[in-house]
């Protein structure tokens, strides 16, 4: 991130305390439709906490650098039309829209709008789908939305989306809405640092768990030999040394450098979303962090999930939900007439967001202590060693690219993943997800392809099937096929794997149609599948969208012809 010049701003010396806590302001809304505008107005500072909403067919989005302030440290961020989160874009299916958008910054730029079903040439991805948009270039988006649900957009051109370039994107069915709620709330989950994000990527590529505080201590060596026996412990400590990895290598960006935030407030900012005791209050989650997977629960509330990536499911109840990176679920609550905290802490338990809900504005509740972090454990690692899934490795994996295979992977959707597991709370699972409706198409697969997420975490680099990006070839799909795509994850770290253009029909162990994604996690040592139809042609982008990941690597180009 770049700081300011010294005379651009007066920067006050803050301690450490308030780095942490965040100085960001809060905003304080009453439902939707919020604040509907036609056109932006140019602004100074950067507009934080709470994106305004613009509503219709035809919109002017213009990309520049504002000054922002979280940490008590001037730096200047990358908003849309001045805003942190960019501005909501509330669309109609059947519509079709037409965005300008207007490149201010001295390099080039772009938007691409994740999860939403186009012509590829409107995609968003440089070098992928068009040329980017240079300074001072105007580039039109015109499609029309075929889709209904809660998606975003971000920037896919260096770490634009790390400073600040990301939106939400709400679309009403054409008929009206068929979820009723009395209040309709985005709730977008972000990490923001004052680092240079291309400083923070030069440390992990010199030290890969730089950001990583928690190290195993001896405490932690005495609790296992209590809990396993001292042969047991030794010999676990004697594995994570020989593969000279760490069980608690949960996140490679951690709240050391990060502030979390929530509508583009600091916890310290509580942003508050206001409501009647007895009304019912729609939540749409999004995670639109760099390198933060977010675990998020109010207290005192059940959600009830009505959506995953945009898409109708069953309703499902449950007391908390990873959110992977990329990500969205909208959820029902019904508060009673108290305060309740929205928090969303770290997978790693270094930090969280937080915000509130509550009847009356000022009103807070308390705010839950951050859990502990729990390690990985052997089947993170191994995977299931009963063998029931074989996994089959390419020749490409057998290089300096890969420090870690997984020979029998797990394939259990039912796993909420490390962090999660036996917390006494109900967690969202991928097996608790069921799309309304079932598959798009009822073929079967006509072919099958395997897929491994690799990486070395000693060199920080990280590729598919051992080959980063810059030496890979296409993955050609025919058009109109119905293929069958296995991940096999053979790191330890999760992966928000994300296609475009396309759905990704994920199913259970046993074969079934589980539920209809845009992105979908694959946890360290495990394999999932899923059913892909190739209609629409083109060029498109699949990668893990943790944004350092995908930059060292774990990218491809997909053809469609």
């Amino acid at each position: 991130m770049k700081p300011l010049a010294s005379h651009y701003l007066s920067v006050p010396d803050l301690p450490r305390r308030r780095f942490v806590q965040g100085l960001a302001a809060g905003g304080i809304l009453l439902g939707l439709p919020a604040i509907i505008k036609p056109a932006w107005a140019g602004t100074v500072g950067t507009t934080t906490g709470g994106a305004p909403v613009l509503g219709g067919t035809e919109f002017d989005l213009t990309i520049a650098e504002t000054p922002v302030n979280f940490t008590g440290a001037q730096r200047i961020a990358t908003t849309i039309n001045g805003s942190l989160p960019a501005p909501t874009l509330r669309w109609r299916e059947g519509d079709t829209v037409t965005i300008r958008v207007t490149n201010r910054l001295p390099v080039a730029s772009s938007i691409h709008w994740h999860g939403i079903l186009l012509p590829f040439q409107m995609d968003g991805v440089p070098g992928i789908s068009y040329k980017g948009i240079a300074p001072g270039e105007t580039f039109t988006y015109r499609f029309k939305v075929q889709q209904t649900g809660t998606y975003w957009y971000h920037s896919h051109s260096g770490f634009q989306e790390q400073t600040g370039l990301y939106g939400t994107i709400v679309i009403e069915p054409a008929g009206g809405e068929t979820i009723r709620a009395d209040r309709d709330y985005v709730v977008q989950l972000s990490d923001w640092t004052d680092e240079d994000p291309m400083r923070v990527f030069a440390k992990l590529k010199t030290q890969s768990d730089y950001y990583n505080f928690n190290q195993p201590t001896v405490v932690d060596f005495f609790r296992d030999v209590a809990r396993v026996g001292l042969s047991t412990a030794l010999d676990k400590r004697r594995m994570w040394n020989q593969m000279r990895m760490s069980p608690t290598d949960l996140a490679d960006v951690s709240g050391y450098t990060y502030t979390y935030l929530m509508n583009g407030t600091t916890p310290a900012g509580n942003w508050t979303g206001l409501f009647r005791p007895g009304e019912t209050v729609r939540l749409r989650f999004v995670n639109s962090g760099a390198m933060t997977f977010f675990d998020v629960r109010i207290p005192g509330l059940k959600m009830t999930v009505v959506q995953a990536d945009g898409q109708d499911v069953d309703p499902v109840t449950v007391d908390e939900i990873r959110i992977g990176v990329a990500e969205t679920y909208d959820v029902i609550v019904t508060p009673k007439d108290e305060a309740y905290t929205i928090f969303a802490q770290s997978m790693d338990r270094t930090g969280y967001a937080r915000a509130t809900l509550a009847p009356r504005a000022g009103m807070a509740a308390a705010v839950p202590a951050l859990d502990k972090p729990q390690p990985l454990e052997m089947e993170d690692m191994m995977g299931d060693m009963t063998g029931v899934a074989r996994a089959h490795h390419a020749r490409t994996e057998y290089g300096p690219s890969v420090d870690m295979r997984v020979d029998t992977p797990r394939t259990d959707l039912d796993d909420p993943g490390v962090g999660l597991r036996d917390n006494g709370r109900r967690v969202l699972t991928y097996a608790d997800l069921h799309t309304v409706g079932g598959p798009l198409d009822p073929r079967g697969a006509e072919r099958e392809i395997e897929l491994h997420l690799t990486g070395n975490m000693e060199r920080y680099t990280w590729s598919i099937d051992g080959v980063e990006f810059g030496r890979s070839t296409p993955v050609h799909f025919r058009h109109n096929e119905r293929l069958r795509v296995v991940f096999v994850n053979d790191t330890m770290m999760t992966h928000p794997m994300h296609l475009h253009g396309m759905w990704s029909e994920l199913e259970s162990p046993d074969g079934r149609f589980q539920v209809r994604k845009h992105t979908i996690a694959v946890q360290p040592a495990q394999r999932v599948s899923f059913l892909v139809t190739a209609d629409a042609l083109g060029r498109w982008a699949w990668h893990c969208h943790l944004l350092l990941h995908m930059d060292a690597g774990m990218f491809r180009e997909v053809v469609v012809a």
